[in-house]
């Protein structure tokens, strides 16, 4: 039932991530600005997701958290087609955000307590096979209203309240136990922070590692971007995305089974030397078939690290703080977008996308050593 909350929260989104970019180019946003707000949107959801994480181990629930981050996400996809002022565009995307960081952790934490600490990457490919079909449904129907309605963004962010909507219903089918609540402290809005002091030694390790990573890994839309500029068609570059989310979709539960029998550092290193490969490739590509190669690439390196981190890091952390273990993970993760996104756009401006492209594959190739050096299986107080 989470993997279909999940699937119709992702319907809603991504009917509208795919033009956002060049809505945004149409209503006067440079690549800088556009940056510089995908940026802005990840740090937000990075400070969020951490608190709020804490937040659910302390009160040893997972759902509010759930509805309230669905809740928000859902309501922000009308508020972009209201008014076209820079700072409303920036409040937002913010509030979509925001909706993502106080679900987040919550959400992983509850998918880890279906699972045991041999099934982890089974449990959490299934739930990102099921999340990420909705972003192949959502691009498709973005992609035939546009064809019937060329450019009338809008009305596009109108209708993916819809089934932002049927995702929040179907929270309230789903029941929860109350976990083992954490010690709980009257502490500041980066408290969570703290957990780094009490963490296993290999989840510092797989942090640390996974936080270079990010730094290099700016936002999707300057994929996207690029896609546009080599491709010159909307259309083509809707149907590459569709397409990157299919194989996305359809590999993530197999890659999940596959970690939980070979090792889930394998598959996580074989996924970073994959993103290598797709980043330098949209440096140089020039047709349309090729950029189509690397999206179908580029799903199978989603499909190897997403949900595999997750559940690497679920079997390291200690039971009773397993949200807040995720939280500061995907906090730290999207503090670093914000700077990833906005050198990019830096960058690009500066330099063009092919050195943009190159850089980013360089970094991501310096962190699989980090990653090859972490023993995988530790003294963990997880499940």
């Amino acid at each position: 039932m989470l993997s279909f909350v999940s699937m119709f929260a992702d319907i809603a989104s991504e009917m509208i991530y795919p033009v956002i970019p060049v809505y945004l180019k149409e209503i006067g946003f440079s690549v800088l600005l556009i940056g510089t707000l995908e940026g802005v949107a990840e740090f937000t959801v990075g400070l969020s997701k951490g608190y709020f994480g804490k937040l659910s181990d302390e009160k040893g629930v997972r759902l509010p958290f759930i509805k309230l981050g669905y809740f928000l996400s859902s309501i922000s996809k009308p508020m972009m087609a209201i008014f076209t002022f820079p700072w409303w565009i920036f409040f937002a995307r913010t509030i979509d955000r925001l909706g993502k960081g106080i679900r987040t952790a919550a959400r992983d934490a509850l998918l880890s307590e279906q699972a045991t600490r041999e099934t982890k990457a089974t449990i959490f490919g299934f739930h990102r096979g099921w999340d990420t079909a909705g972003a192949v449904i959502g691009p498709l129907l973005a992609l035939v209203f546009l064809h019937f309605s060329p450019s009338d963004y809008r009305t596009l962010f109108y209708i993916a309240f819809i089934p932002g909507l049927i995702s929040i219903s179907l929270i309230f089918l789903i029941k929860e136990k109350r976990v083992q609540q954490g010690k709980i402290t009257r502490q500041n809005f980066f408290s969570f922070l703290l957990y780094w002091n009490n963490a296993p030694k290999e989840y510092k390790r797989l942090l640390t590692g996974l936080v270079f990573f990010a730094v290099a890994n700016s936002s999707d839309v300057f994929l996207l971007l690029r896609a546009k500029e080599i491709t010159g068609s909307d259309s083509i570059t809707i149907s590459g995305y569709i397409f990157y989310n299919i194989v996305f979709a359809a590999s993530s539960f197999p890659f999940g089974i596959l970690a939980d029998k070979i090792g889930l550092k394998r598959v996580l290193i074989a996924g970073l030397f994959t993103f290598s490969v797709v980043y330098a490739g949209f440096g140089f590509v020039k047709s349309s078939y090729q950029v189509f190669i690397l999206f179908f690439l580029y799903g199978l390196y989603a499909s190897a690290t997403e949900g595999i981190a997750k559940a690497w890091i679920t079997n390291i952390a200690h039971h009773e703080n397993t949200a807040t273990a995720i939280g500061l993970y995907t906090s730290v993760q999207s503090i670093c977008t914000l700077v990833a996104s906005i050198l990019a756009g830096a960058l690009w401006a500066s330099f063009g996308p092919t050195a943009t492209f190159l850089l980013t594959s360089i970094l991501a190739l310096a962190v699989i050593p980090i990653i090859f050096l972490i023993r995988e299986r530790s003294g963990s107080n997880g499940q």
